[in-house]
C-alpha cells in the first residue's frame, strides 16, 4: 500500500509488506503441500491485519471528522477503530448491535473500545439489521450526535477498504497457488482476489453462516473496480456455529497449531481459517506441488 498511510501520522505507520515464512507442518507436508503464512498480524500494534489494509484509507477520507462504524460485542473492527481514533485523536462512535447490552457491564473488547474513548450506542436487533437504509442510518446519526461524521460499514468493507486490501494480493502475487483469508464482511477477500496474479486464486473461509458473502464480495468487486476482478471463491463449512462461537474442538485444535507453530492463534477469524485449510486438505482439495498461503489476519484478545 503505497497510500493513503502517507498522509497518515507516524503512530499509524504500518510494517509492510508483512512477513510471509513457511510454516513446516507436517499434515501438509505429507500431502506435498507448502503451507505459508502471512503475518498480516505484524503489520501494526493495535491496528491488527486485514484491520489496517481498510481502515487506513477510511481514516484517511475521513479528514478528521467524527468516525461512525458498526459491530456485534465482540467486533475486532470496533476495537480497531477506538484505537485508531485514539492514536489520531479523532472522535469515534461505534454503534453496536443488541439493545439489551446497555444494562450488562461491558465484556472485555467493548471495554476497550471505551478505554480508547469511543462513545457506544446500543440499538436493537431489528434496527440493526436496516442500518444501510438511507432514513434509519439518518436516525442513527441524529440519536449519536453525529450528524456530520464519517461512516465506516460494519466490517469495514467499503469501496476504499476493498482498494486497501488489494495491496495485500499485490504481496502475495506470484508466491503462493492459493491465498486464504477468513471472512467477516468480505472486504479483504475482494481485494485479496483483486491484486493476486491471475494464475492464483483466492479462497475465503466464512466465519459466520447464512451463504450471502458471495454476493456480497461480487458486490464490493461491482463498487470497487466497476466489476469483478481475479479469481475465488467463499467456503460456508468451517464457521463452527456462527460468529464469535468458539467450540472445545476448535479451541484444541487452535491450541495445538499454537504448539506446532509457536504462534498465537486468534479463534474467531483465525483458528476457523486454518481449520478449514486442514479439513479441505484431507479433501484433497490441494494438489501435490502446490502453495498455500494463509493470511493470519489478527491475533488473540486480550
Amino acid at each position: 500500500m503505497t497510500s493513503p498511510d502517507a498522509s497518515l501520522p507516524d503512530t499509524l505507520r504500518p510494517r509492510l509488506p508483512s512477513p510471509l515464512r513457511e510454516a513446516h507442518d507436517v499434515r501438509f507436508a505429507r500431502r506435498g503441500v507448502r503451507l505459508l503464512l502471512k503475518r498480516d498480524d505484524l503489520i501494526h500494534p493495535e491496528l491488527v491485519g486485514n484491520k489496517w489494509r481498510k481502515l487506513a484509507p477510511n481514516l484517511a477520507a475521513a479528514g478528521g471528522r467524527t468516525v461512525v462504524t458498526f459491530g456485534g460485542a465482540y467486533s475486532n473492527h470496533l476495537r480497531a477503530t477506538a484505537a485508531a481514533g485514539r492514536l489520531l485523536g479523532l472522535a469515534t462512535v461505534g454503534v453496536v448491535r443488541g439493545q439489551e447490552l446497555a444494562h450488562r457491564p461491558l465484556n472485555p473488547s467493548l471495554a476497550r473500545c471505551v478505554a480508547d474513548g469511543m462513545r457506544l450506542r446500543f440499538v436493537d436487533r431489528a434496527t440493526y439489521r436496516r442500518k444501510a437504509e438511507p432514513a434509519v442510518l439518518a436516525d442513527l446519526l441524529r440519536a449519536a450526535d453525529a450528524e456530520h461524521a464519517y461512516v465506516v460499514p460494519e466490517g469495514g468493507s467499503n469501496p476504499a477498504a476493498v482498494r486497501g486490501a488489494r495491496a495485500l494480493g499485490g504481496e502475495l502475487r506470484g508466491a503462493a497457488d492459493v491465498a486464504a483469508v477468513a471472512c467477516g464482511t468480505g472486504g479483504t477477500l475482494a481485494g485479496l482476489a483483486a491484486g493476486l496474479a491471475p494464475a492464483q486464486r483466492a479462497l475465503g473461509v466464512a466465519v459466520l453462516g447464512g451463504g450471502f458473502l458471495t454476493a456480497d464480495v461480487r458486490e464490493l468487486q461491482r463498487a470497487a473496480f466497476g466489476g469483478p476482478r481475479g479469481r475465488w471463491r467463499v467456503e460456508d463449512r468451517f464457521h463452527h456455529g456462527g460468529y464469535a462461537r468458539v467450540p472445545p474442538v476448535l479451541d484444541a485444535f487452535a491450541r495445538d497449531f499454537e504448539d506446532r507453530h509457536g504462534l498465537p492463534v486468534e479463534r474467531l477469524y483465525v483458528a476457523k481459517l486454518l481449520w478449514g485449510l486442514v479439513a479441505l486438505l484431507d479433501e484433497g482439495a490441494f494438489p501435490a506441488g502446490s502453495t498455500v498461503a494463509a493470511v493470519v489476519t489478527g491475533r488473540p484478545f486480550p
